[in-house]
């Protein structure tokens, strides 16, 4: 039987300001086989796992959104790929993406364990991925992972490519650090035709002695740079995302820009983050935030959990608070972006 179009448009999710929620971005896991230094501290105190949502969990909160109309899922952590049994999960997101119903599966990934995973992800319906590489430095890569190694993240991109996926990196813009390599990073993912984005540190959770001001590199003074060498074109285009794209006529690379500090993005914001553990947070700079674990376990019913997202969505902010204008690290949030998901 038809349903009537008004009974299709209550199921929408429209935020208070009139924006349709058409992205949903999923930590799977706080873990990371890394310790960035902008993201997290190095002696972390993961969650017990008992707190985090099983991968039936996972599938069946995914599904609800995708219900209520989201086209665009991103899965994220931590490192989602460290999650045991996480292509169980990938393989059960494939039948919204075979009936239409989810336009796009992906996810970010610090690149460890892509050599292992690729071909499976891409089996699985997944076509696009971001990986986050701050540096193509051996020694500055092992600096600011704690962690991390170089060469096992270029054999994941490696295989990424192989596998069919298209690649896009993610480079924090950290002052001091890795301007030095900006056209290195830009001519190398040139000659590797990924797309390169580059994003402002954001002041997110207590990191132990880093220094949020002094590692902020505003990415006005970034695009001024590439302006000097290149002929910058900036571009209609919006992915879903946060990020303004420019094009090096040069070249034909695309850059992204995501910059929450220098030009706040919010007035076109169409997504939500969802944690490992069940909590909404309708925006990445506030610490307002809904628990959907509990009507999610409290029912096998999907209308009281689509009750419980409406009334979240209800709360979306208008936008966040993140400003070091004033020499300070303004709207800071105390949660770790590895718990929240990038």
């Amino acid at each position: 039987m038809h349903r009537p179009t008004f009974a299709i448009m209550e199921k929408q999710l429209i935020d208070p300001f009139a924006r349709a929620i058409k992205y949903l971005r999923v930590s799977v896991t706080d873990r990371c086989d890394f310790r960035c230094v902008y993201c997290m501290s190095e002696n972390m105190e993961f969650l017990p796992k008992k707190d985090l949502l099983t991968l039936e969990e996972l599938d069946r909160l995914c599904s609800a959104f995708i219900g209520l109309g989201v086209e665009k899922l991103r899965i994220t952590g931590g490192e989602p790929l460290v999650r045991r049994g996480i292509m169980t999960f990938f393989n059960a997101m494939t039948r919204h993406l075979d009936s239409g119903a989810l336009k796009e599966l992906t996810l970010t990934t610090n690149g460890s364990q892509l050599a292992k995973y690729a071909e499976d992800l891409y089996a699985a319906g997944v076509r696009r991925v971001n990986v986050s590489l701050d540096t193509l430095d051996d020694q500055k890569f092992a600096d600011i992972t704690r962690w991390g190694r170089l060469p096992q993240v270029i054999k994941g991109i490696d295989a990424a490519q192989k596998a069919g996926l298209r690649v896009k990196i993610n480079a924090v813009a950290l002052k001091g650090f890795n301007e030095d390599e900006l056209f290195t990073l830009q001519s190398w993912c040139a000659d590797r035709d990924m797309d390169l984005t580059f994003i402002e540190v954001m002041p997110m959770g207590d990191i132990g002695n880093e220094d949020r001001l002094g590692q902020y590199w505003s990415l006005n003074d970034l695009r001024k740079q590439l302006g000097e060498r290149f002929t910058l074109t900036d571009l209609a285009e919006r992915s879903g995302g946060p990020a303004r794209y420019i094009r090096i006529e040069e070249t034909g690379q695309k850059i992204g820009l995501i910059t929450p500090m220098s030009h706040n993005f919010c007035e076109s914001c169409n997504r939500v983050r969802i944690t490992c553990t069940g909590e909404i947070y309708t925006c990445l700079g506030q610490e307002g935030h809904s628990d959907l674990r509990e009507p999610l376990r409290a029912s096998n019913d999907d209308d009281v959990l689509e009750a419980a997202i409406h009334r979240a969505i209800g709360l979306k902010p208008k936008g966040h608070d993140f400003d070091y204008s004033r020499q300070t690290v303004d709207g800071r949030v105390s949660r770790h972006m590895s718990h929240t998901g990038g």
